[in-house]
């Protein structure tokens, strides 16, 4: 099954039961209809762009890119593709995963894609774990973890992305001196992905001075959440871990 079907057969199953049994830590897959060109895209671009993580891992992951990309990043839980798309144009002979299990957010990133004709993005609509899984060992130079879902009851934190295990996974794909960078305006997943970090051994947390948490690297670019936040008056924190 291509990506564009597999999505299409699960938008509507995205409860948080079926989702946490799976061993996801996403909820809903669908929100509003997709307009006629949205689903176009799902239907015929999506499958040119879309990893198929049921096949082997590629041996040279920079191949999977035309021309042959410099270097490897994954963005996991994109959302509308704000930030993915600023990088991915910036930054044109880096190759970018893009993670993103919603399907709208999916759609709203390939009419970025189309529209500004971007070559450097290759995407997966599924649970980030199972494609950290299935990347080759050391083949990324960064993952980006920007404002993700905080599961903020305490019932719901196992469903949090930031876990023992995959910080491990984490580790395991990036390579020496590679980055996770993390952004929340939630105190308590902050202070969540701090403990959890500051406690592997694979991970250095970066900052040296306060202004190295409160404030945003050079050149970052906030998302449509991020910009929310800041008018409802919520001050995020940009935690950089280095990997040893």
């Amino acid at each position: 099954m291509n990506a564009a079907a597999h999505i299409r057969d699960n938008h509507g199953s995205g409860a948080p039961d079926e989702a946490h049994r799976h061993g996801s830590f996403f909820g809903r897959r669908k929100g509003h209809k997709l307009r006629t060109h949205q689903a176009d895209l799902i239907d015929h671009l999506l499958p040119r762009l879309a990893l198929d993580i049921k096949a082997p891992p590629p041996a040279a992951p920079l191949d999977l890119f035309d021309p042959k990309a410099a270097e490897l990043r994954l963005e996991i839980g994109f959302g509308g593709g704000e930030h993915l798309v600023a990088e991915a144009r910036s930054f044109p002979s880096t190759g970018f995963i893009g993670c993103e299990p919603y399907i709208n957010g999916m759609a709203k990133i390939l009419a970025q894609i189309e529209a500004h004709d971007i070559h450097n993005i290759r995407l997966f609509a599924g649970d980030a774990a199972e494609l950290l899984a299935w990347l080759p060992p050391q083949s990324l130079s960064r993952i980006d973890l920007i404002h993700p879902d905080p599961w903020p009851k305490r019932r719901h934190w196992k469903r949090r992305f930031v876990q023992d295990a995959t910080i491990a996974a984490m580790a395991r794909v990036l390579r020496s001196g590679g980055e996770f960078r993390f952004v929340s305006d939630i105190d308590t997943y902050c202070d969540w992905t701090l403990w959890h970090l500051l406690r592997s051994p694979d991970f250095a947390w970066t900052a040296e001075r306060a202004d190295d948490w409160r404030l945003p690297w050079p050149g970052y670019t906030m998302t449509r959440y991020g910009q929310k936040a800041t008018r409802e008056g919520r001050v995020a924190s940009y935690l950089r871990f280095r990997r040893r």
